[in-house]
C-alpha cells in the first residue's frame, strides 16, 4: 500500500463531493461539499486547494459506468471535467500530482441508502450525498489497492514517455 492521503471526488450535475484518507491508506472521511461551477471553474479551484491544505499525493475521480460496464453521457462529461482538473492542477504548485478514474457505478445509490439507514433525513440527503459517494469512491479504491497491491482504476494525465529516435517505447 502506498502511504500518504489521497482525495477521493464525486463529481455530480450540481456539486462536487470530496474525501479524505488518512496518510495510511486506511479510512476514507468526508470534506466537503463544493458547488459546480460550469462557468468559472471555482469548483476546480476549491478542489486543488483542498488537496494542497490535506498534503493529497493522488486525486481519485469516480467515473459513472453504465451497468454493462460501458460509458454513456456522464462518463463523457466526468472526462472532460478531469481534463479541466489535470489543467488546472497541472499549472499549480501540486503540479504532477496523479489523478486516478475508478468506477462508481450506484455509489450514489448506496450513499443514499447509507444515510437513510443512519437516520439523516430525506431533506438533509443533498447537502451530504456527494460527500458520502465520494466516501465510498475513496474507500473502494483503498481497498482495491490494498487487496491488488497496485493503484485502482486508470491514470489519466501522465505525460508521455519520451524515446530516443529509432527506438520503440
Amino acid at each position: 500500500m502506498r502511504p500518504g492521503v489521497r482525495l477521493g471526488i464525486d463529481v455530480g450535475e450540481a456539486r462536487v463531493g470530496v474525501a479524505a484518507c488518512d496518510p495510511g491508506g486506511l479510512l476514507a472521511t468526508p470534506v466537503e461539499t463544493v458547488a459546480r461551477d460550469l462557468q468559472h471553474g471555482s469548483d476546480i479551484d476549491r478542489v486543488i486547494t483542498l488537496a494542497g491544505e490535506l498534503g493529497a499525493m493522488e486525486l481519485v475521480v469516480g467515473l459513472p459506468r453504465s451497468l454493462d460496464g460501458s460509458e454513456g453521457p456522464a462518463a463523457a462529461g466526468i472526462r472532460t471535467w478531469v481534463k479541466q482538473l489535470g489543467t488546472a492542477l497541472h499549472a499549480s504548485p501540486l503540479g504532477n500530482t496523479p489523478i486516478r478514474l475508478v468506477d462508481e457505478r450506484l455509489t450514489t445509490v448506496d450513499a443514499h441508502r447509507g444515510l437513510r439507514e443512519s437516520g439523516v433525513a430525506g431533506r438533509r440527503h443533498r447537502s451530504v450525498v456527494d460527500q458520502a459517494a465520494a466516501v465510498l469512491i475513496l474507500q473502494t479504491a483503498l481497498d482495491t489497492e490494498r487487496a491488488t497491491g497496485g493503484p485502482p482504476g486508470e491514470r489519466v494525465g501522465r505525460p508521455r514517455r519520451r524515446t530516443p529516435k529509432g527506438k520503440k517505447a
